[in-house]
């Protein structure tokens, strides 16, 4: 087979793909023996029919025509993977000559990768949050932990947001009574909101002995799917005020393993500083995948941006079909309705065309090279997260003619770490941040001797965007790619 590539305009190239008689010849074969297994010749099972016999039978042309229909996207193939040609789109083919006998000549007309300019790259300042845990931050997980070890004491005063009021509780709905809305001598905490609004509205400045009825809107009430409001009937019987332990050694000592207030205080600060020097250095790829997508000003083929669609639409299904939900069900429940989710989902598909096009774009004005080291370490890598055998991952990659995709991607992350360390990065108030205020103390050490909920609290933020990305159109990958 000799195949030439000739670029087009429009994005696309032409490939134009020569099989010789006696390798076609192979795949007519091929093709009979397919019809033979579709017709019926009398005295010979399924499949058996000689190739003479069909050619008797249907002409000689049928299996040309089927030789033509099967061979040639495994010969475009075979094409492809040999020039490497980056297609992003199915292609168009044209039999130029061969369609009754000899060598078989034709064109395929493909939408190839776009390379683009993002000017500017190396100059790029980037904003992320300072990674320092500030005294606020501090006093605010100390205070949360001295909430918890705070006591309840009556008080003869209106209730407060903060204070925990005892009550007894009937809601219903349409007259009728509802079971999961009735309790008694129930300790709720003003300011929760944690039944509905209104509730706390009404508490607010009640005191024990006050009876209150209101009406609230049902939580799920929604011009789709209108609810009747709720009713509630409530007593306060008593308002209770927390006491906070004293912030003192003794306190530091009871809640956590520190002896002295300022021990678990300067463990805290660096804790806490560790996981913003994580969430920083997560933010920061994120930040120059966003700058890298706003230098592109190339407008993406539409081919590219459906490609990323129906990638990242098929990844959520997966993610969600993990979690025993469907599509539809994560849809409703969210509130979210198909315009909006398509409209977020072609915007984030978009951005993260722009950045793997720049990152591609950033490798190739940088001259990064990927080795037949990083090759193989990416192999070793690939098979330690699919329990395979690194050689058996290398053949798989190489007979599926991905050996380029792979190594596009190496450069790629080479590109996105060659930012990291070159761009300019600030925090939120123009100040230069230092790479080594960026590195996390890999020893510090992940357990609860700051008390209660410490650095773990301290690390909500990271769990929670992990989680908002595994839920969600949007996000970024580990190269700063929009997901």
């Amino acid at each position: 087979m000799n195949t030439t590539v000739e670029p087009l305009e429009g994005n696309k190239v032409k490939l134009s793909i020569q099989v010789d008689e006696q390798e076609f010849e192979r795949a007519v074969d091929a093709a009979f023996k397919k019809i033979a297994r579709e017709v019926r010749i009398p005295g010979f099972r399924p499949g058996k029919a000689p190739r003479r016999l069909l050619e008797a039978r249907i002409g000689t042309s049928a299996g040309r025509v089927q030789a033509l229909q099967d061979a040639l996207p495994d010969y475009y193939l075979d094409a492809v993977r040999a020039h490497e040609v980056d297609v992003i789109a199915a292609p168009e083919f044209d039999v130029t000559s061969g369609e009754e006998e000899g060598p078989v000549h034709f064109d395929a007309v493909v939408e190839v990768r776009p390379t683009v300019e993002v000017d500017g790259y190396a100059e790029l300042t980037v904003t992320i949050p300072a990674p320092v845990a500030s005294d606020d931050e501090i006093a605010e997980q100390i205070e949360r932990t001295r909430g918890q070890y705070a006591e309840l004491e009556v008080v003869e005063r209106a209730a407060d947001d903060g204070d925990f009021v005892t009550i007894d509780i009937e809601g219903s709905q349409d007259g009728e009574v509802l079971d999961g809305l009735v309790a008694t001598a129930y300790l709720y905490e003003l300011g929760s909101a944690s039944i509905v609004p209104e509730l706390d509205e009404a508490l607010r400045g009640a005191e024990a002995g006050a009876e209150i009825e209101l009406d609230a809107a049902h939580p799920n009430d929604s011009e789709e799917t209108p609810e009747a409001p709720l009713h509630f009937e409530v007593s306060v019987t008593e308002v209770k005020a927390k006491v906070l332990p004293d912030l003192d050694d003794a306190f530091a000592a009871e809640a956590s393993d520190f002896e002295t207030l300022a021990e678990w205080r300067d463990d805290l600060v660096s804790r806490m500083t560790n996981v913003k020097r994580a969430q920083a250095q997560v933010a920061l790829r994120e930040r120059i995948g966003e700058a890298l997508a706003g230098l592109v000003a190339d407008d993406l083929p539409e081919s590219l941006v459906t490609s990323e669609m129906q990638e990242r639409l098929q990844d959520m299904a997966m993610r969600l079909q993990a979690q025993g939900l469907t599509l539809e069900q994560w849809m409703q429940f969210s509130g979210t309705d198909q315009e909006s989710f398509v409209a977020d989902l072609r915007e984030t598909a978009a951005t993260s065309a722009k950045v793997d096009l720049a990152l591609r774009a950033v490798a190739l004005a940088e001259g990064i090279e990927v080795t037949d080291d990083d090759l193989e370490a990416e192999f070793v890598a690939v098979a330690e997260r699919v329990d395979s055998d690194p050689d058996e991952v290398r053949t798989r990659i190489t007979e599926a003619g991905q050996r380029a995709a792979v190594a596009a991607d190496i450069a790629k992350r080479k590109a996105l770490d060659w930012l990291v360390e070159s761009v300019e990065v600030v925090d939120e108030d123009g100040n230069a941040i230092d790479r080594a205020e960026l590195e996390v103390d890999e020893e510090a050490e992940d357990d609860d001797d700051a008390g209660p909920e410490a650095s773990a609290d301290a690390a909500d933020s990271v769990d929670d965007d992990t989680a908002a990305d595994a839920d969600a159109p949007g996000g970024a990958d580990d190269e700063g790619n929009a997901e």
